[in-house]
């Protein structure tokens, strides 16, 4: 095995939850590598070229531009039709001076998907050709902030959520809008693998940006940079001013991170009281004047006999935003204590909070919808409610806390039996040993 200061840093990879630095190596078809300490996925093996991703971005582009312009679902009742966009949803929220829920809504909905295809589309056109694109360390660190942010399809689920309370007071049919947004949701997972990292190990695999080479002074470690990759040595008390590639603030860990996560828990679990207890929307229609909390929508989607889309929306909009809550106070209890207990298991739940943080915004979604929907003054009116905001901010803070935690200090006080390679250099620990990774076929 070669020293540190000798490799290539193009063929190291940092797993992003435990730190270790690995060997990179080319993967066939159908495989995928896994980190041999902590079992995080660190990269899967891709048939697209860039062009091939170009092609895809392009297609999404025109698919979301389709999604925008036609309605999503029409309504009939008395005579009187009316079909929504999401925009008309976001303006019909906005008139009612809920400019909150319709700021959260149009940076989710419409917003950031946009940015994330006009960014992409902007780099791999670039890429395709061999050049570097302008300001490339910029937009690939945008790239990587705006993709969790963008909730295509907790939106589709949410239109499936409207249709299905509104399907009881009159004739709900889907529009083309609907079609386009389930195509843009399937061409929008394929895309969140494009975060700047891969783009630029594409880009340096074909020659467009240099590979640096690695030096480890005695005293650093290694660590990866959150944006491009870059393997390099930092300072373990300190941070370095840039990454030599992309120029992205480097830190050995965040800094402070306990103290932010548990800052923005808190303030998720004070707002969470008044999610709840407040409505989430207001009905106004000839039979009188109603109110619903998200446990009220709930129980009259279980009356409606919709006990499916019952189910998806509790889970969604009450146990998730809990589940987040004490998974994220119990992982930054253990590492304020520097427990090395059960280190796998507690990376595999910061995962899944990863992965479940989004779709607690489904009810937001839904009110909005309703409130263009079933506009028909004198007739029936929705609107959003204080809730609604409220249950916003909660799903906003909890994916802010969840992205400030820092799962690698947790396995900085690892034991050799807490890692399946037992005796493996940690990057900390200076010299830093890569190490292989497993491969999993899919």
């Amino acid at each position: 095995m070669l020293k540190p200061a000798a490799r290539a840093s193009s063929a190291l990879i940092a797993c992003e939850h435990c730190g270790i630095v690995h060997q990179r190596h080319a993967l066939q078809s159908g495989e995928t590598a896994l980190c041999s300490r902590c079992g995080t996925v660190l990269w899967k093996h891709s048939r697209l070229t860039l062009s091939g991703w170009l092609a895809l971005t392009l297609t999404a582009l025109i698919v979301f531009a389709i999604a925008n312009l036609h309605p999503v679902v029409s309504m009939k009742v008395q005579g009187m039709s009316r079909a929504a966009t999401l925009v008309d949803a976001l303006a019909m929220t906005w008139r009612h001076q809920y400019w909150g829920v319709a700021i959260m809504t149009g940076l989710a909905g419409f917003l950031i998907p946009l940015v994330q295809l006009l960014l992409l589309s902007w780099m791999l056109a670039f890429l395709a050709v061999g050049r570097r694109p302008p300001a490339f360390g910029y937009l690939s660190r945008l790239v990587r902030a705006v993709i969790p942010w963008s909730m295509v399809p907790v939106f589709l689920l949410g239109v499936l959520v409207a249709v299905v309370k509104l399907a009881g007071m009159a004739s709900v049919a889907p529009e083309p809008g609907l079609w386009a947004f389930g195509v843009l949701c399937i061409l929008q997972t394929l895309l969140n693998r494009l975060d700047g990292a891969t783009l630029w190990h594409e880009a340096e695999a074909r020659g467009i940006v240099p590979s640096l080479p690695l030096h480890q002074p005695a005293g650093q470690a290694l660590a990866g940079c959150h944006a491009c990759g870059q393997v390099q040595a930092v300072s373990s008390h300190g941070h370095a001013p840039a990454c030599a590639r992309c120029g992205a603030a480097m830190h050995h860990r965040k800094p402070d991170h306990l103290k932010r996560t548990w800052a923005l828990l808190i303030a998720a679990a004070i707002l969470y009281v008044p999610a709840n207890v407040y409505p989430v929307m207001h009905i106004q229609s000839v039979f009188g004047d109603s109110a619903h909390t998200i446990l009220g929508g709930v129980v009259e989607l279980w009356r409606l006999g919709s006990w499916d889309i019952a189910t998806i929306v509790f889970i969604a909009s009450v146990v998730v935003p809990i589940t987040k809550l004490v998974l994220l106070a119990m992982l930054a209890w253990y590492v304020q204590r520097r427990d090395p207990a059960y280190l796998w298991q507690r990376t595999r739940l910061y995962e899944i909070v990863e992965f479940i943080g989004q779709w607690s915004m489904l009810d937001v979604f839904v009110v909005i919808l309703l409130t263009a929907l079933a506009h028909f003054p004198g007739l029936s009116e929705i609107s959003a409610g204080m809730g609604a905001g409220a249950f916003g901010m909660v799903v906003i803070l909890t994916m802010l806390a969840a992205m400030s935690f820092d799962p690698r200090s947790g396995w900085d006080h690892a034991e050799p039996s807490n890692t399946p390679d037992a005796g493996i250099a940690c990057p900390e620990a200076p010299p830093a040993a890569s190490t292989s990774f497993r491969k999993e076929h899919v």
